[in-house]
């Protein structure tokens, strides 16, 4: 009996391992082999012509105003942060270059944005205005970059109008998410003199949070297993429909420009194809044959943001722009047009991308996301539907007691626990995956490890796993003796004895009465669903 069960159980994981495996796409990205030389540590821009080396001016040259400014768009409007450098009158510089701001996906407003920085660039000489982001037509579901472009576009035209700044010297800087806004921009609008592209994902969103995901789980030190489930949610079609931009393409935008561009990464950035994406703006930018100058610089353990981790004198760990990024950017900007294309081109700490962000392959069967979180949803009703079946019909037969006649619904003896074990295994284990994918989640976003987490947890998600497999054993091998029973009942006289708890060869597994025989299939039903559901996601892999 005990050999039976081992021997099942062991059959059904390898179903499950084989069920998982041709399911949905694997996970193999491309290994990245030739890297990025930068010709020199030293970030240094140079290319400042003779007549301009004066007055190029550095962080923290000049005193800075601050204005609130409305910035008219389509059906509404948002308020703009202005900073203004001032001369030694207190009077804003005139002549000045401008820069506007474009956000990245975390930030929306211009009192939590861009402090850092635009208050650096502004006290350098360089006038620079941080809008709020238009939210009424942004939301996780629905975003239009070529729509936000436009929107952004308005404060570009407001800034060309402030007093100090020349209205041919104003660019736009943007970040993350942003940079896939600022090529189509400056295509729409060629006079935009300069743009700054910072943490640049330049490849598709899909591919880029793919990508991020996959350095995210290799820095956490998840089991190999759970790579798998990259493609499987990054690659669907997400649930409830929309999410229409995470397949848009900076590409052809990029093709178009005909400013020049700056490209700033942190090498210590595990998020952005950091190497990937400064060999693709330098090729895009160069397709039509009149390259738009490309510099590109890397700064030594700085984050997404380009800051880097600094003690304060009370011990205090905080983080900070890197010491040479605003001064870099001051330089660059005032500096055009000759520093846009002054050696070296690529400079800074050496980057280093182990893979490339590549197409995310799109799962076969269960490539909609309602199917999947459909399946689970069914999976758990059905299995406490179960019950419910029974304890309703149990509820109206004591309540009609004196005139019922039927015989009470009854399971086989020994199927009864084993059935239990496989609904709320199956449900447990469901629950574990969860859990354990919001933990891991939330030590990859705090760029921490825990071997007790990641690790054991995992490790406890497929035990669970299996326990439930075998409890589904055990409940195949009462059903599979309940049918042989039969059989011998049918042959002769020895089997009767047998056969009484039979009271329908049709019943499975020794089941007596219809609450009871929808109370089994509800249960075996709706645990499959989630068993299979697992294996889509990789309890169940054995290597296969």
């Amino acid at each position: 009996m005990v050999f039976r069960t081992i021997a099942t159980s062991a059959a059904l994981l390898v179903g499950l391992a084989v069920v998982g495996a041709v399911a949905g796409p694997q996970w193999d990205p491309v290994p990245v082999t030739d890297h990025l030389q930068p010709a020199t540590p030293d970030t240094t821009v140079r290319g400042v012509a003779p007549a301009l080396a004066d007055e190029i001016g550095r962080p923290g040259d000049h005193e800075v105003r601050e204005t609130v400014l409305t910035v008219p768009l389509d059906g509404t409007e948002v308020q703009a942060l202005l900073r203004q450098p001032l001369d030694a009158t207190g009077d804003p510089l005139d002549g000045t270059p401008g820069v506007v701001f474009v956000h990245g996906a975390g930030t929306g407003r211009f009192a939590e944005a861009f402090t850092d920085v635009a208050s650096a660039l502004a006290s350098a000489g360089v006038t620079t205005l941080v809008p709020d982001k238009r939210l009424d037509t942004y939301s996780t579901r629905d975003r239009d970059y070529v729509a936000m472009a436009a929107d952004y576009r308005r404060s570009v035209d407001l800034l060309r109008t402030v007093d100090g700044v020349d209205p041919e010297r104003v660019g736009v800087y943007g970040e993350s998410e942003g940079t896939w806004i600022v090529p189509v921009m400056q295509a729409e609008d060629p006079a935009i003199a300069f743009t700054m592209l910072v943490s640049a994902p330049v490849v598709p969103p899909r591919e880029q949070a793919a990508f991020a995901v996959d350095n995210y789980l290799r820095n956490t030190g998840v089991p190999e297993q759970v790579f798998r489930a990259i493609p499987r949610a990054v690659g669907m079609q997400l649930p409830g429909g929309g999410f229409d931009y995470v397949d848009f393409d900076v590409r052809p935008w990029l093709e178009q420009q005909t400013a020049p561009v700056l490209v700033v990464y942190g090498t210590a950035d595990p998020s952005m194809p950091v190497e990937q994406g400064a060999r693709q703006v330098i090729a895009d930018t160069a397709v039509r044959g009149d390259d738009a100058p490309v510099t590109v610089r890397y700064y030594a353990d700085a984050n997404h943001g380009i800051k880097v981790r600094a003690e304060e004198a009370d011990g205090r760990r905080v983080l900070r722009l890197h010491e040479d990024f605003a001064r870099d950017l001051a330089t660059w900007v005032q500096g055009l047009p000759g520093t846009a294309d002054a050696p070296p081109r690529i400079a800074g700490d050496t980057p280093n991308q182990l893979f490339l962000a590549v197409p995310v392959p799109e799962p076969r069967w269960w490539g909609n996301g309602d199917i999947v979180l459909g399946a689970v949803a069914a999976g758990a009703g059905l299995i406490l539907l179960g019950p419910l079946v029974w304890g309703g019909h149990a509820l109206v037969r004591r309540t009609l007691r004196r005139r019922s006649t039927a015989p009470r619904p009854r399971l086989a003896p020994g199927l009864r626990p084993a059935l239990l074990v496989l609904a709320l295994g199956s449900v447990a284990t469901t629950a574990a995956l969860v859990v354990y994918l919001l933990a891991v989640a939330r030590l990859a976003l705090d760029y921490q490890r825990d071997d007790l987490v990641v690790q054991g947890g995992w490790v406890g998600v497929r035990l669970l796993g299996v326990l439930t497999v075998v409890a589904g054993a055990v409940v195949l091998r009462h059903v599979a003796d309940a049918r042989a029973a039969r059989r011998r009942a049918v042959a002769g006289p020895a089997g009767q004895d047998e056969a009484r708890v039979l009271r329908s060869p049709a019943e499975p597994g020794g089941t007596r009465g219809w609450p009871a025989h929808a109370a089994f299939w509800s249960v075996v039903v709706g645990a499959v669903t989630l068993l299979v559901t697992l294996a889509y996601w990789g309890v169940y892999q054995l290597g296969i």
